[in-house]
Parts: structure tokens; sequence; C-alpha cells
């Protein structure tokens, strides 16, 4: 008995179309064995990684004209790893990583009701500044900055895993603590490309929404 329950959903970006395992709803919760208390993570949003949010959408569609050629790329905060998915459906070098301890297990399970090559995983807290993981040249992300210390944590971890010549993108539903984030990556060198993006099909511009690019080491604007 695994102790939560799914369901089954369907999502179309572009001619990938996808099936996904989910959390059936926001009030699932099962830690028998501790390891969501032992990383951090409450009963209260145990369930966040299982659900299928509007800014992994946008991600997904974003990260679908790419470009993958020769590059090694993470998805951080994977959570059901949409974007990962449409990644890996393209032949590109990704890896997808979160902490909470059920990710793999759905990334897993995805990835072969898809019909996918398996994708590598990575547990990383971002915090782990002992953790080696290598250089990656294109890190993204969907709405990975919603605490108030996740700009300072997530630059430091872009420092240390980002390649001299790399491209982070992360959408965005307007959090707050984006400029910080701005900030922090402008001092290791990355310029930004901020384009604001609809988050719901009905919403009008101005939209809130964000899809932040940043660059470091490229010479033209749409590398």
């Amino acid at each position: 008995m695994q102790g939560y329950s799914t369901k089954k959903l369907k999502v179309k970006v572009g001619a990938f179309k996808a099936r996904l395992k989910a959390l059936s709803d926001h009030n699932q919760y099962s830690d028998p064995e501790g390891k969501a208390k032992q990383a951090g993570i409450c009963s209260a949003s145990w369930s966040l990684f299982g659900q299928l949010w509007q800014a992994s959408r946008v991600l997904a569609k974003a990260v679908k004209h790419v470009d993958i050629e020769n590059r090694r790329i993470l998805e951080l905060g994977c959570g059901l790893a949409l974007p990962s998915l449409v990644l890996q459906h393209r032949g590109a070098n990704i890896t997808a990583s979160d902490y909470h301890p059920l990710s793999k297990r759905f990334l897993i399970h995805n990835a072969t009701i898809n019909k996918l090559e398996p994708i590598p995983y990575i547990n990383l807290p971002w915090a782990d500044e002992k953790l080696d993981i290598g250089r990656f040249d294109l890190i993204v992300g969907s709405d990975i900055l919603y605490e108030p210390d996740h700009a300072d944590m997530l630059a430091g971890l872009i420092e240390r895993i980002a390649s001299d010549k790399a491209k982070v993108i992360i959408s965005c539903p307007g959090r707050g603590y984006r400029n910080r984030f701005t900030r922090s990556l402008a001092d290791l060198g990355f310029t930004l490309n901020e384009q604001r993006v609809p988050f719901d099909k009905d919403e009008k511009p101005p939209y809130k929404g964000r899809l932040l690019t940043y660059r470091r080491g490229y010479t033209e604007l749409h590398a």
C-alpha cells in the first residue's frame, strides 16, 4: 500500500503528447520512513511536487524551442518533470533534480509510460555545497523562487554548477524574489532577457508571469 492516491493526466506540448502520473489532490501525504521530514518537507508542502503547475507548462513550452546541441542540461526542482520529459523527447542530454523522496519514482514511471529512455536524476538540496555534480550549460526551473531564501540559495548553486558559457531559464508567475535573484546573477556575469507571458489561458495583458532567461558568455541574444 503506497499510502497516497494518484491520477492520470494528458498534456500536449507541441508534437509531444505526454501522459503523467500525478498526485490526485493537494491533501496527499505519506512519509512512513520519515524521509520527507528528514529533508525538511512538512506535511503541508509534501504534495506540491506531485501537481502539474502552470509554471511547468510554461517552461515546457519554452524548452521545446531551445537549442540542445552539445549542451548538458539540468532541471531544478523538477516535481513531475514535464520540461525534462519534453527535452528527453527531443533527444537532449537532460538530468532532472529535486529533493522530494518520491520525485525519482514518479520520474521513472512517467518516462516509462511515455516510452522515453530513463532520465538521470540527482537528489539535489540547493544549499549542499559539498555535492559535486559537475557543470551544466543550460539550467532550467519552474516557479523555484517562491521562498525568501531561494534567491540566495539558487544563485549560490548556479555559481557552483553553471559552465562559463551558460544559460538559465526560469518560469516565474510573478514572485517578488526574482529581482534579488537577478541582481545576484548579474554579479556572476549573467544578463537578463525578461518576457511577460500568460500563465492562464484567459489572462489579459499586461501579464504578471515572466519567462526569465539569463545568459553568460553568449554574443548573440537568442543563442
